[in-house]
Parts: structure tokens; C-alpha cells; sequence
């Protein structure tokens, strides 16, 4: 075809344009997967831009991110002149008059490089073309990418078309802000916006000249001139960058030596922006999404969503500064306890030996050392026991150290830890979520991950199991020893003999309230014994709890592991009048354009008969108002004024290894546990470790604070009245006696059961509360 033009100028130039289109085609279409992926017109159209995605709480307040990179894209006028000035200055002087390719700059870049000056000839939309569609990353090549120096010229050439696609699409303006909202600036920061936010604590649009150059000259070479690691060269890179802007004529002569002189200031904010990535709550929303991620393909660490929580930030701030408070003391408590002694201990409190070194065994670094070390155990642990400089974690903040690794191994595993939830029991929205003492250094979650004996935070259930047998909270049982003999699952004989806390019995009749209210172990094995275990694990079930509970004749006495998440959710239904509701820890989604694209409302089904969860409510409260509720030290909290009515269960597992307090107030439903992760180091005895001196005090203290916001919509009041005609006799006052304060019950100090007195005899119910004064 060809040779039928007979100007051989002519005829060479067709070859070469044919050549060309075919070239064109060629890699476009990747003929014979030689050439790798090129962006199609949908790509150009809607290119991809991994975007992190934010989380909030109810009230709108950014708790933290989702991200494989993290950027927060901005549009052109959030964009400080200084920042545009600079980036065209320095990367591509011709950017606005070139169309997506500078041969004139390509041309003098080379010439620059053979005479030793190497310089890069990409214009800014090239560079928006590798950034966008990553066309240097192996799964971009084709065959041909895997020989030396053909990858790099298809990869050229294909940037080339895809900045010539852009640049027919997309106005200047969008192309050198879109530029700006991928570039990475080191130190997980992605996009303009993280890089100005990250170094200088401030949003692009307020960034001077020397800020600005300090970032642009960052992509020269994000880690040689990142202004944190290398400030000297940084420095010396941003007058670079402003002798450009001189040159170019975006500053004057004057203003470039002012500028040139000025020292490096940073404002850097990685602290804050890595504190509010790294907490219980963002984890706790990231479990939760999964199911919803999967179920609709979306990915949260790209997609720029905005989601909402349930949690309201003013009452998190609440809880976690109450949790920090009480927890600093109750950490003192227990050092105290064992102070001079090691605390890791077995059932018959005797040292575990070896308990420490079992721990080292299972550390990366104690891996490490045994393969420096040649396997010799002795050596590696004689290395551990080096003190060394170090920070550790303590209630007074992170504290520079000289210690061990072994000494820091025991401060890490006698450390107490907690969990906290509150709820709303009527829509299921949670408004608290406190998963443990420090997210940066205990990563389990202590709501929703950690299970723990329940101790008699599980009685409820046994007394609900009753009145769904017909029994009312009048009918009486004896205090006295109780014996069960019984084959486990085995086939095995047992003798079940359980004792009250205090290992006393009155050998009293006591109504179903008062026994519950004094958590008598006795009274529980008697009802546990008459309604069957089984049956009890059903209620549980029914109300909230999902953990596989054991059917033992103990069951009722809380010795089986649940979640603090499903103890609030099972009181919750007490509350909701027998309603069970699903706990609700996200409430909206939003895409990236503003839209909202999923919302959640819980689900309720009623599971309990409603005159039966009011009655629940009312035995409840009997723990603050009848002899002896193991309650009563909430009154030494400002939380019982304007007829306000709490109601509660304490909780201690066996050894005082756990420590749980649950609280039902008309708006809020919350749960506590404390204890550590290690089981065999707990407290000694009842007076420092039960639950009514280790959860309760965190629970009163929160909702002593909360009560001074009633802003926030959790006010004092009395419990709803039951909407059904209640026809069992609940209304029965406990005698006058003479009671001494039993393990797991209120503080005896004269004081506080003083003004306890006080209190409970203004109250004008008789039959809610006579019999509630305590002779001495």
C-alpha cells in the first residue's frame, strides 16, 4: 500500500502515523495480554479514588477513620493559591498550556540528564495518570513488562495516552486537584488535606508559602524530605521549591529571602489522628459492618463512606473519664493487696510456679531470642531480665521506665481491666461503649469479646423463671442450708451444697424481692431446685443471653461466661415491658456524595408476659430499697432526689476474680465488669474485691455525672408505670431487723448507712420500701 506513494518523506510519515494508530490500538485493547490493563472510558469518566471512610457518633463528632489510605479529598477553592503556585512552579511550569504531554519539557529534561542533571520530564497530569490508575504496578504490565526497558517505555506510553484522556475530559482545575488528592506525603498520609492536617495541624486552604513548600517538595522523595524525619532536608528542599516560585514569578525577590530564612515549624497532629484511630468503639463498629460490607460489596476502607453511630460522644466522654477515675483506684487497691507478694495465684492461693515465664514463652521476642540464642532458654530469660529504657502504660499516663522485659510483663498482665455498655432499652440504640482500660495496649474488647462468670448478675433470671411458674414476688422461701445430690452429664454422682456469701443463714422466711435484693445463694439454689435448670437457661436465652450456657444445677448462681453487650441487652428487656430489642451500634450510612444509602432501626419481639418484666423492675429496685440490698452503696452517690428510682444487681464470681454491677434507671440500661485478663490474679477477699466496691462505684459515679446533663436525655424519674393491670401480689414489706451488711451488699461505715437511712425513710411508698430501715 504503501509503495504507491512515491514521496518518500510522505510515504515514511504514513508508515509512521499507521504505525501509530495500530500502536495505539494495540495497547489499548492489550493484543495478546502483551501490553497490561490501560484505563478504559469508564475509568476516565469515574476514576477510583481510594477514599477512607469516617466515622461519627450521634451527635456528629469524628471518632475515627477506615482506610488503606488515608485521604479526605477537598475541592479546588479549599486549595491555598500558595499550594497551586508551588506545585506548578516546581513539577510543570507549561501546565496550563500543554494538553497532557510537554515535549518542550520532556525535550529539556533529557538534555538536563546527559549533561548530569537529572530531571524528571512528567507533567502533572501524567503523574495524575500513574497515581489515579497505578501503571507501574505489576498487575498493570502485560507480557512484554517483564523485559528490561520495554516496561518502562509502555508504561511511558501509556501515560501518555491516559493524560491526553484526561485532559479531553477534565478542566485544569479538576485535573491539578484531583493531582493533589492522590499524591501520598509519607507518614499515612494521603491526599492534600491528611498531609496538611498531619504536619502543620491545619486545612490546605490556610497553608503559607513556606508550609506549602515544605509539602511540595515532599514528592521529590516522601521519606528523604519528610520534615519530621530529615527536617535539615527539608529545609533545604523547601527553598528550592520557593526559589522556583521566585523564578516563575509567583513571589517577589524580598519575599523569597524572608521566606528562606524562616525556620521549620511544624504543628504535627499524628498524635490526635492515631488516638481517635485507635479505640474499642471504631473496632467494635468495624466487626459490626462486616456482615453489612459483604452482604452489599462495599469495601469501608475506600468507599468514603460517612457513618453514624448510635453513641453519643458527650456521655462516652463521661464514661471513659468515670472508668479512668475509679480504675486509677481500684488499680492502687490491688497493688496494695499484693504488694510485696506475687499475685498470680490457684484456687488454693498458692504461687502458680512458673506462671511469668510460661507468659515470656508465648512473646515474639522470646521467638527471637531462642533462634539468637541457639535454643538455649536460659540465656534468652537472662537477656528478658536486662532493664532496659522503656514507656509503660499507668493510670498517671504512658511513663518513661528503666525495667525489664519481665518486669514489664508483670505490670502488663496484674493490671486491672473493665467493660462498660449503656443502652437505651426502649430503641436498642447504645450510647456507650467502653471496651477496656486502653485500646493501644489491650486490644480485646471487654463489651463485647471478653465472657466472664456472671456471678449473681444472673440471679434475675432464676426469679423470672419463677414468676413465669406463677410464683409472686410475695411467696416466701427459707434462708437454710440447701443440698442437691445429682449425676452430671457424665453420669457421675455430685453434691451441690451452696452457701450465702457471708456463710450464714438466718433461717428466715423471706419474699422472692427480699431474697433477690440480699442475693442470697440459698434462695436461688431453692427456686433453681423447684423451676429446673433447665428452664433457666431458657429464660436467659429468651431475654438476651446467645453464649452457650451450661444446664447445671448451679447455673442460676451465674457460673457460666456471658459478654457485658448480652447482660445489658437480657436487663434491657425487663425495662421494655418484656419487649426484646436488638442492640443498635450504627444508625446511618452515607456514600461518598452525601447520600444515604443504609439505615438501621433494632428489631423488638416480645418474649416476656409485660406484667412479669414490670415486676422484674420492681425486684430490681428492691436491691437498693429492702434490709440488706446489695445495692445500698448507691447511696452514697447524689443519685436519689425528684423521686428518682434505680434499680440493680451486683455481681462477684467465685474468688473474687470478677466483679459486675448491672443498673436499670427509666432511660438507661447499663452493665459494668472489672477483673483482669489473668484470671488467677484477682483480689483476696469480699471488702476489696466484690463487685458492690469494684463495678457498682463505676456505674454510680456515671450516672451521678449524667444526672447533671439532662441535656442529654437521661433525667431522674421514677420507673414507668406497667401499662397491664398487675394481679400478683408484689406489695409485701420486709420486717424491721436488725441486719449485719452480708459479702457483696452495702458498706457498713456508719456515715453512708446513715444517710442511706436518711433517704429511704422519705420516701412515700410504704409498700415499696417499709421495712427498709436498718436498726443497729
Amino acid at each position: 500500500m504503501f509503495k504507491r506513494v512515491k514521496n518518500k518523506v510522505i510515504r515514511l510519515l504514513l508508515i509512521a502515523v499507521y504505525s501509530l494508530i495500530i500502536l495505539v490500538c494495540a495497547v489499548q485493547l492489550n493484543f495478546l495480554w502483551l501490553f497490561g490493563y490501560s484505563p478504559t472510558k469508564n475509568d476516565i469518566l469515574l476514576p477510583t479514588l481510594h477514599i477512607s471512610s469516617e466515622l461519627y457518633t450521634a451527635d456528629s463528632v469524628l471518632i475515627g477513620r477506615y482506610f488503606e489510605e488515608d485521604r479526605d479529598p477537598v475541592s479546588f477553592d479549599s486549595i491555598s493559591v500558595n499550594l497551586l503556585n508551588a506545585l506548578v512552579a516546581t513539577e510543570d511550569v507549561r501546565f496550563y498550556r500543554h494538553k497532557g504531554v510537554d515535549f518542550i519539557g520532556l525535550f529539556s529534561s533529557l538534555v538536563s540528564t546527559l549533561r548530569g542533571d537529572k530531571r524528571g520530564g512528567s507533567t502533572i497530569t501524567q503523574q495524575l495518570a500513574k497515581n489515579l490508575y497505578r501503571t507501574r504496578y505489576n498487575q498493570s504490565q502485560g507480557a512484554l513488562g517483564y523485559i528490561p526497558g520495554v516496561r518502562m517505555g509502555i508504561t511511558k506510553f501509556k501515560e501518555w495516552m491516559t493524560a491526553y484522556k484526561l485532559e479531553s475530559k477534565y478542566e485544569k482545575n479538576e485535573i491539578i486537584t484531583m493531582y493533589l488528592n492522590t499524591v501520598s506525603f509519607s507518614n499515612n498520609a494521603y491526599g492534600i488535606k491528611s498531609a496538611s492536617l498531619r504536619y502543620f495541624n491545619k486545612q490546605p486552604s490556610e497553608l503559607s508559602a513556606p508550609e506549602s513548600a515544605v509539602l511540595i517538595g515532599m514528592l521529590k522523595g516522601t521519606t528523604l524530605y519528610n520534615p519530621i524525619r530529615n527536617p535539615d532536608k527539608s529545609k533545604a528542599r523547601r527553598n528550592i521549591v520557593l526559589s522556583q516560585m521566585q523564578k516563575e514569578g509567583y513571589i517577589n525577590n524580598e519575599q523569597y529571602i524572608a521566606y528562606s530564612k524562616e525556620p521549620l515549624i511544624l504543628n504535627v497532629n499524628s498524635s490526635e489522628r492515631e488516638g481517635t484511630n485507635d479505640s474499642y468503639l471504631r473496632a467494635a463498629v468495624q466487626k459490626w459492618l462486616e456482615k453489612w460490607s459483604e452482604e452489599n460489596d462495599v469495601d469501608i476502607y475506600t468507599a468514603g463512606l460517612k457513618i453514624y453511630t448510635t453513641i453519643d460522644s458527650r456521655m462516652q466522654k463521661l464514661a471513659e473519664e468515670t472508668v479512668a477515675e475509679q480504675m486509677d483506684r481500684l488499680q492502687d487497691r490491688l497493688d496494695n493487696t499484693w504488694r510485696g507478694e506475687e499475685p498470680w495465684r490457684d484456687k488454693s492461693g498458692v504461687v502458680i510456679p512458673g506462671f511469668l515465664e510460661d507468659k515470656a514463652r508465648k512473646l515474639p521476642v522470646f521467638m527471637a531470642l531462642m533462634e539468637k540464642f541457639n535454643g538455649e532458654e536460659e540465656r534468652v530469660f537472662e537477656q528478658l531480665r536486662q532493664p532496659k529504657k522503656m514507656k509503660v502504660f499507668t493510670w498517671e499516663g504512658d511513663k518513661e521506665v528503666e525495667m525489664s522485659t519481665m518486669d514489664s510483663l508483670k505490670h502488663y498482665v496484674s493490671m486491672l481491666n473493665t467493660g462498660m455498655m449503656a443502652m437505651n432499652p426502649y430503641n436498642g440504640e447504645i450510647k456507650v461503649w467502653v471496651g477496656g482500660i486502653n485500646h493501644r495496649y489491650y486490644k480485646f474488647d471487654h463489651v463485647n469479646q471478653a465472657k466472664r462468670q456472671a456471678g449473681s448478675t444472673f440471679k434475675p433470671f432464676v426469679y423470672l423463671t419463677a414468676l413465669e411458674a406463677g410464683m409472686e414476688p410475695c411467696d416466701t422461701y427459707e434462708d437454710k442450708p440447701v443440698r442437691l445430690d445429682f449425676v452430671n452429664d457424665e453420669g457421675e454422682k455430685e453434691i451441690w451444697e451452696p452457701k450465702n456469701a457471708d456463710w450464714t443463714f438466718s433461717h428466715r422466711d423471706m419474699s422472692l424481692r427480699w431474697a433477690m435484693a440480699r442475693s442470697l445463694n440459698t434462695i436461688t439454689a431453692q427456686i433453681t431446685m423447684d423451676v429446673g435448670w433447665d428452664k433457666i437457661v431458657e429464660t436467659a436465652h429468651r431475654v438476651g443471653i446467645n453464649s452457650h450456657l451450661a444446664s447445671v444445677p448451679s447455673v442460676g448462681l451465674g457460673s457460666n461466661d456471658v459478654s457485658v453487650f448480652e447482660m445489658v441487652n437480657a436487663y434491657a428487656t425487663f425495662m421494655n415491658e418484656g419487649k426484646r430489642v436488638e442492640p443498635i451500634l450504627v444508625s446511618e450510612i452515607y456514600d461518598n456524595n452525601g447520600e444515604l444509602i443504609a439505615s438501621f432501626k433494632t428489631t423488638e419481639k416480645q418474649v416476656v408476659d409485660p406484667e412479669n418484666a414490670w415486676l422484674m423492675t420492681y425486684m430490681l429496685r428492691g436491691t437498693i430499697e429492702e434490709p440488706g440490698g446489695t445495692s445500698q452503696a448507691l447511696w452514697e452517690w447524689d443519685l436519689f432526689g425528684d423521686e428518682n428510682q434505680i434499680g440493680g444487681k451486683t455481681g462477684t464470681s467465685s474468688d473474687y476474680v470478677d466483679g459486675w454491677y448491672m443498673g436499670v434507671a427509666k432511660d438507661l440500661v447499663s452493665g459494668v465488669w472489672v477483673g483482669c485478663d489473668e484470671q488467677s490474679i484477682r483480689f483476696k477477699n469480699s471488702q476489696t474485691g466484690e463487685g458492690s466496691k469494684t463495678a457498682l462505684p463505676i456505674y454510680a459515679a456515671f450516672m451521678e455525672k449524667l444526672y447533671r446533663h439532662p441535656e442529654l436525655g437521661v433525667t431522674k424519674g421514677k420507673f414507668p408505670d406497667s401499662k397491664v393491670e398487675i394481679l400478683k401480689k408484689y406489695n409485701c414489706p420486709s420486717p424491721r431487723i436488725r441486719t449485719v451488711s452480708p459479702p457483696d451488699s452495702v458498706n457498713t461505715e456508719l456515715d453512708r448507712e446513715e444517710r442511706g437511712l436518711q433517704i429511704l425513710l422519705t420516701l412515700p411508698e410504704v409498700g415499696d420500701t417499709a421495712g427498709n430501715e436498718i436498726e443497729r
